[in-house]
């Protein structure tokens, strides 16, 4: 069924790319689509249609102007701005529930700006660009967000027929994509988030099946950096009602350059939504680098273990610990809402168990002992005799996850 308050956007270069984009807007029309259009060119645009949203418009949303723009002279600049403005006027839209769908198509400056722009277009709105680089690593320019990245083949330089037969098709995924609306993302009852790694999936396993067995939809989270920052994002969007992390080794990759960091802002979300989280310190004793000649010089006298052929594993040290633990607890104090830390006293990996190669007490212990230092009068600290992946400490997991998610709803 259309949902005829709400439209697709289509965003792009109408200066440089006029003709293309005024033959992508008809093919989208004349599937009864409505059309919201935003013109992240430069100069004037060349296209047979007026823009809803011109580019005087995108650049001030930008902090700037088109004039200063121009008289720069700064092509990546520009392309930054412009990128910049549109997805604040894209943010709006969204808050207004005016989009259905996001459309975009260029060459290297357009595909910027069209992936930039899609950035705060929550998951579950389909985001479609039609590029030139489709064949290339867009990973950081796409990062965690749901985009589909369609190959032009031929560039986006006026009409033929091929770039005509790819228009109409990339046309009919967006509006296919749009009238496939689902609200489900916005009701977070009885969905958690749970976060995990090679070194703790039998915990993770565990803590799924008893949060099934009670009716709760169960959402894993590889901690692999993009998987830590896609939960982070989806948190913030509201998406569940309560979070089980236990696998924070990404937290240690930023620490320790490695090559799994979510980012600064790991571990951050559920505390300032105020949603229930219960957070173990799971998988602190490592930092994962690629193959082994990879790990950076002044650590390559640590303790390392190959995990498979392209990751290495290093063996975090007790001043890590500390800094770890500290990391943790300060960005744990201030949640709005509740939440618990679980320190697993006999191990927090597969690997940190006793008789495997980074069990070391004392090194968890400096950590634990950091932790709680830091967290006291702010966050309660429960030690669980277990490791990690005993059922015993599932069971703990899920049970004060669950008691906290009752006491936030009676409240």
């Amino acid at each position: 069924m259309k949902t005829k308050s709400k439209s697709i956007v289509m965003l792009g270069c109408f200066d440089t790319k006029g003709e293309d984009f005024s033959y992508l807007l008809k093919a989208i029309r004349s599937k009864g689509q409505p059309v919201i259009t935003i013109d992240t060119g430069i100069m004037v645009s060349t296209a047979n249609f007026s823009a809803d949203y011109d580019n005087t418009q995108v650049a001030h949303a930008s902090g700037t102007s088109i004039e200063t723009i121009r008289k720069s002279g700064d092509r990546g600049k520009a392309v930054e701005l412009m990128g910049k403005g549109a997805a604040a006027i894209l943010k709006d839209l969204v808050s207004d529930n005016r989009v259905k769908g996001v459309i975009g198509m260029g060459g290297g400056g357009g595909t910027y700006i069209a992936l930039e722009a899609m950035q705060p277009v929550p998951l579950g709105i389909p985001k479609l660009c039609l590029s030139t680089l489709a064949g290339k690593d867009l990973s950081c320019q796409i990062g965690i967000k749901d985009i589909t990245i369609m190959a032009s083949v031929v560039d986006v330089a006026g009409l033929n027929s091929i770039s005509k037969v790819l228009m109409n098709q990339a046309a009919a995924a967006i509006c296919g994509m749009a009238e496939e609306e689902s609200d489900t993302i916005n009701h977070p009852q009885k969905r958690i988030a749970i976060s995990m790694f090679g070194n703790t999936t039998k915990c993770v396993n565990k803590c799924s099946e008893l949060l099934k067995e009670q009716g709760y939809e169960v959402l894993s989270f590889h901690a692999t950096g993009t998987g830590g920052a896609a939960m982070e994002s989806l948190i913030k969007e509201g998406a569940f009602q309560g979070v089980l992390d236990v696998t924070v080794t990404e937290l240690a990759d930023e620490l320790c350059a490695g090559i799994l960091s979510a980012g600064p802002c790991r571990l951050t979300a559920a505390a300032s939504m105020g949603i229930p989280q219960v957070v173990v310190p799971g998988c602190l004793d490592m930092v994962n680098y690629a193959q082994v000649p990879t790990v950076p010089e002044k650590y390559s006298n640590r303790q390392l273990y190959s995990w498979s052929p392209d990751i290495t594993l290093m063996r975090t040290n007790m001043h890590e610990n500390r800094l770890l633990g500290k990391e943790v607890a300060r960005k744990l104090k201030n949640a709005k809402g509740p939440v618990s830390i679980l320190l697993p006293l006999k191990g927090i990996s597969q690997l940190d168990s006793k008789g495997e190669l980074f069990y070391a007490p004392e090194t968890d212990a400096v950590l634990f002992g950091t932790i709680k230092e830091n967290a006291k009068g702010h966050v309660p600290v429960i030690e669980v005799d277990a490791h990690i992946n005993d059922e015993s400490f599932s069971i703990a997991l899920v049970s004060y996850l669950l008691e906290m998610i009752d006491q936030n709803t009676d409240n």
